[in-house]
């Protein structure tokens, strides 16, 4: 069975004991289309909110009451998000829907720039390499080549809507710079002999 959390802060709602095909029609296909859900009596936005998606025996209700529903199945069960979106993802494509695809690499990158924004705005601010981290929980399994594209364009788009900024050592880098920083592989390796990060815009 399949239990279900979708996350807005302050808002969140949740499932116990869905089936495959419940899981399949109300949750996944719909989350990949970039449609709305509705659970619980709020709609649910896969560009604002997070789906977090666990497999595991099912509860009964004694189990679920008293609010301690989602810490039994946080100890009980598996965590199955990112393989589940994954292998929906791959079946929409094989089956000649790349609206589906597209919707889900949408809201990937809208994730990864919320969260290098809210990183980018703590102390120190944040490396390039640690951009691709960020990417990488946001793309759980995937390759290398993947998240590094993520993150890529998630730092271009922040850049030109003015929300970071890209420093070298303490200087600002001018944006007739940014391509030649960001095509450096030693930047986003950490390698690199200056130190290049982000800075809240």
């Amino acid at each position: 069975m399949y239990h279900v959390q979708l996350r807005q802060f302050p808002h969140v709602t949740r499932e116990f004991n869905l089936d495959a095909d419940a899981l399949r029609s109300r949750i996944l296909a719909p989350w990949l289309a970039g449609e709305t859900i509705q659970s619980g009596d709020r709609r649910w936005a896969p560009e604002r909110a997070r789906l977090t998606i666990y497999e595991g025996r099912a509860l009964r209700p004694e189990e679920i009451g008293m609010g301690r529903g989602w810490a039994n199945v946080t100890r009980t069960a598996e965590d199955v998000t990112a393989r589940l979106l994954s292998e929906a993802e791959a079946a929409a494509e094989v089956a000649g829907d790349p609206a589906a695809a597209r919707a889900t690499t949408s809201s990937e990158l809208q994730r990864t720039k919320e969260l290098i924004l809210a990183r980018s705005a703590s102390e120190g601010g944040l490396t390039l390499r640690g951009c691709v981290g960020l990417a990488g929980g946001s793309r759980l399994g995937a390759r290398a080549s993947e998240r590094m594209a993520l993150a890529e364009q998630a730092v271009w788009e922040l850049l030109h809507a003015g929300a970071v900024q890209l420093v070298c050592e303490e200087s600002a880098v001018a944006p007739e710079d940014w391509q030649r920083v960001l095509l450096d592989w030693e930047a986003w390796s950490g390698q690199a002999s200056h130190r290049v990060r982000l800075a809240c815009g």
